[in-house]
C-alpha cells in the first residue's frame, strides 16, 4: 500500500473514532449535566454539525459549564479534522495538478536514439547527441526521476524499457539504435525485447561485469561495451613500473606520428622551466597540443607557463622525438628495483588494472572493503590506519577504483598526506568530479562517464571514429564538413573551438605536415582532431554537417 493510501486510511479511521467518542460523550452529558436525555442519533447529528461548523440546532445554549467545555472541545476537534483533511486530500491533489508529469509516449520521432535509463554515463552520451543536433528519447523507469528529468528539459518518457508497449511508445521502429544502460540483467532483457519486436534496430548495451558481455550478445545486443574494463586497463598504464621505462601507449595517427600524454616529474630536466625556456619544439621536434595544469586543459599554452611537477603534456611527434622528450620529463634518478602498486577497489575496473599489471615484475597489492580472493587488505580506503596497513608510505603508486567519487576524493586527500611522493591514479565516475580529484592531489584522473560517452558515440555514429576512449583528451576522426574550401587560419579553428587538427586524411593517405595558412581542405577530406570533449563538441557544432 502506498504512503498516500495509508494516510487516507488513517485519517478516515480517526474521523470515525472521534465521531463515535464525541457522540457518546455528548449524549451522556445531555442526560447527566443538562437533564435533557435524547436519542443517540440526535447527539450524532449535533456532533456532525459541530465538526462541519453548520451550527447546533435547538440544543444550544447549554446551561452547565461541563457541556460548554465539551462543545468547545468538539469545535477545536472539528477544526483539526478539517485542516488534516486539507493536508491529506487537497495538498496532494494540488501537487499532482500543478506539477508536470513526464509523458508516457512521444508523438513523433524518426532517426532518433533511444536511451534506456538515465545515468552519468548516458548523460555524457546525450551531450554528444545534443552537439550533433540528433534526436533522442530517454526511457526512465522511475516515475519521480522521469518527472525531474522532464522538468530539466530532457526528452524523456516514463515506462519500463523492457516493455513492448513502452518501446512502441518511444517509436522504436523508426529509431537508429537503442542504448541500454541499466543493470546487467535488465540490459539483457531490454535487448531481448527489442530484438523480438524490432529485429532491424541496433541494440547497444553497457556491461558492468565484462564476463556478461557474451550473454548480452546472445540476447540480441549488436554491441556489448565494457568501459569499466577498458578504463581499468588504462589506469594501470599510468602506474610507474620498473620494467617499463618506455613511453606509455599513445594514439597512433600514422606510421610516423603519435599523439602522447606525458607527465612532468619533480626532479626531471624540464621541471620548473617555462615553456619558453624548455623550447620543446626546437629541442625535440614535437608539437605541443596543450597541457593540463591541476586538471585544467590549456591550448595553446602560454610561453610563460611553468612546467611544474605533475603538469601533463599533450604532444604530437615521431616515436624517437617523443622518446627523447620522455627522457626529459622523467626523473633523473631511475629506480629499477621492483615497485609496489596498491589497487584500492576491486570491482570490474580494479580487476582489469590488476590483470594488466600482473605480468610485470611490479608487486601488486589489493585493498577492498570486502574480504575476497586476491584481496590483501580489508577495509575502507578512507581510513588512514587501513592505508598504512596496505603500506601506503612505502609504495610507488596507488590506483583508486572505489565505488563513488566522494570516497575517492577523501581517500586521495589522505593518501597524499601520508605519502607526498606517491603517484595516485584515480577513476572518477562522473566528469564533474575530475577537477575536484586533481585538487585533492591525484596525478591522473579519468572519468568513466566520459569514456562511456565516447564509446557510445563512436559505436552509434559511423561518421565519427574515436581513436582514444581512455585518454584525458578526445582524439576523433571526423569528416572535414564545412571546412571544405577553407584553411585552418581562415576558420581560426584552434581559437574558435580549442581543438587542434593533428592530421588530414585525403584519398587514403594521412597528411601530418601541412601549412595551416595555405592548406585548403577538400569535400572528401577527413580530419583527426585532438581536444577536450567540450572542444570536440564545439568543433562538431561549428563544422560538422
Amino acid at each position: 500500500m502506498s504512503l498516500r493510501s495509508r494516510r487516507t486510511g488513517f485519517y478516515l479511521a480517526l474521523v470515525l473514532v472521534t465521531t463515535l467518542v464525541f457522540t457518546g460523550a455528548y449524549n451522556t452529558g445531555m442526560a447527566v449535566w443538562e437533564n435533557r436525555p435524547q436519542p443517540l442519533y440526535r447527539s450524532l447529528e449535533v456532533v456532525i454539525q459541530s465538526f462541519t461548523t453548520t451550527g447546533y440546532g435547538e440544543d444550544a445554549p447549554w446551561q452547565t459549564p461541563q457541556m460548554n467545555v465539551l462543545a468547545i472541545t468538539m469545535q477545536l476537534a472539528g477544526i483539526g479534522l478539517i485542516l488534516t483533511a486539507v493536508d491529506v486530500f487537497a495538498v496532494p491533489w494540488l501537487r499532482d495538478a500543478l506539477t508536470p508529469t513526464a509523458p508516457t509516449a512521444v508523438s513523433d520521432a524518426r532517426g532518433h536514439v533511444i536511451i534506456c535509463d538515465h545515468t552519468p554515463r548516458t548523460d555524457a552520451f546525450i551531450a554528444e547527441l545534443d552537439a550533433r543536433g540528433r534526436e533522442y528519447v530517454l526511457i526512465e523507469s522511475d516515475q519521480d526521476a522521469a518527472r525531474d528529468l522532464h522538468e530539466a528539459g530532457y526528452n524523456v518518457i516514463h515506462g519500463e524499457p523492457e516493455s513492448t508497449e513502452t518501446l512502441a511508445n518511444a517509436r522504436t521502429a523508426s529509431a537508429i539504435a537503442v542504448v541500454a544502460d541499466a543493470a546487467d540483467d535488465t540490459n539483457a532483457s531490454i535487448a531481448l525485447a527489442v530484438r523480438d519486436a524490432y529485429p532491424d534496430v541496433r541494440v547497444i548495451t553497457l556491461v558492468q561485469d565484462a564476463e556478461l558481455a557474451q550473454y548480452h550478445r546472445a540476447a540480441g545486443a549488436s554491441e556489448a561495451l565494457s568501459p569499466r574494463q577498458l578504463l581499468g586497463e588504462s589506469l594501470a598504464e599510468q602506474a610507474p613500473t620498473a620494467v617499463t621505462t618506455d613511453i606509455e601507449d599513445g594514439v597512433e595517427i600514422s606510421d610516423d606520428l603519435e599523439l602522447v600524454e606525458l607527465t612532468v616529474v619533480e626532479d626531471s630536466d624540464l621541471c620548473h622551466r617555462t615553456f619558453a625556456e624548455a623550447k620543446l619544439r626546437n629541442r625535440f621536434g614535437v608539437n605541443v597540443i596543450g597541457a593540463w595544469f591541476n586538471g585544467d586543459f590549456e591550448t595553446p599554452v602560454d610561453p610563460d607557463d611553468e612546467l611544474v611537477a605533475r603538469t601533463r603534456l599533450l604532444v604530437a611527434g615521431k616515436s624517437d622525438q617523443i622518446a627523447d622528450l620522455q627522457e626529459a620529463t622523467s626523473s633523473t634518478v631511475r629506480e629499477f628495483s621492483p615497485q609496489h602498486v596498491v589497487i584500492a577497489g576491486f570491482g570490474d575496473s580494479g580487476r582489469a588494472a590488476y590483470e594488466a599489471l600482473v605480468g610485470s615484475t611490479t608487486r601488486i597489492s589489493v585493498l577492498d572493503i570486502e574480504d575476497e580472493e586476491r584481496v590483501d587488505t580489508v577495509g575502507d580506503a578512507r581510513d588512514p590506519d587501513v592505508l598504512e596497513a596496505a603500506g601506503i608510505k612505502d609504495i610507488s603508486a596507488l590506483i583508486l577504483t572505489v565505488a563513488d567519487d566522494t570516497t575517492a576524493v577523501f581517500a586521495t586527500l589522505i593518501a597524499r598526506e601520508l605519502n607526498p611522493d606517491l603517484h595516485i591514479v584515480v577513476r572518477a565516475n562522473e566528469e564533474a568530479d575530475v577537477k575536484k580529484l586533481y585538487r585533492a592531489g591525484a596525478d591522473y584522473v579519468q572519468s568513466l562517464a566520459t569514456v562511456s560517452g565516447r564509446m557510445l558515440a563512436s559505436t552509434v555514429f559511423e561518421d565519427e571514429e574515436v581513436l582514444a576512449f581512455d585518454k584525458q583528451v578526445s582524439v576523433v576522426r571526423l569528416p572535414a564538413g564545412k571546412l571544405a574550401g577553407s584553411t585552418l587560419v581562415d576558420e581560426a579553428v584552434r581559437t574558435v573551438t580549442g581543438c587542434t587538427v593533428v592530421a588530414v586524411i585525403r584519398d587514403g593517405d594521412t597528411v601530418t605536415e601541412f601549412d595551416p595558412s595555405t592548406f585548403a581542405f577538400e569535400a572528401d577530406d577527413e580530419v583527426i582532431i585532438a581536444g577536450t570533449d567540450e572542444a570536440v563538441t564545439r568543433f562538431e557544432r561549428q563544422f560538422s554537417g
